[in-house]
């Protein structure tokens, strides 16, 4: 059963990648979840945000050279990383 902490803090992932990639978000964590973290994307964890960031950074980098549009987008979700509680 999925917990309401981890439903919360994918759906959070979420609307800070809808900001940056539009409707194409859901379907573009899903991947990088599911291919580099190898898990399910409703099981994302507080424990998996920073390697999760880390694939994010690297995969919107060879979509734009616009390195303050990739260091806010994952500035935001490391802010969420320290924020939200395990």
């Amino acid at each position: 059963m999925i917990s309401s902490k981890q439903k919360d803090l994918y759906a959070e992932v979420i609307e800070i990648a809808t900001d940056y990639l539009g409707p194409a978000s859901k379907r573009f964590i899903d991947r990088q979840i599911i291919n580099h973290l190898q898990k399910e994307p409703e099981k994302l964890t507080k424990n998996d945000l920073n390697r999760l960031i880390g694939w994010i950074e690297v995969v919107v980098a060879l979509l734009t050279e616009d390195k303050k549009l990739i260091q806010e987008f994952t500035s935001r979700l490391e802010a969420l990383a320290k924020h939200k509680k395990s």
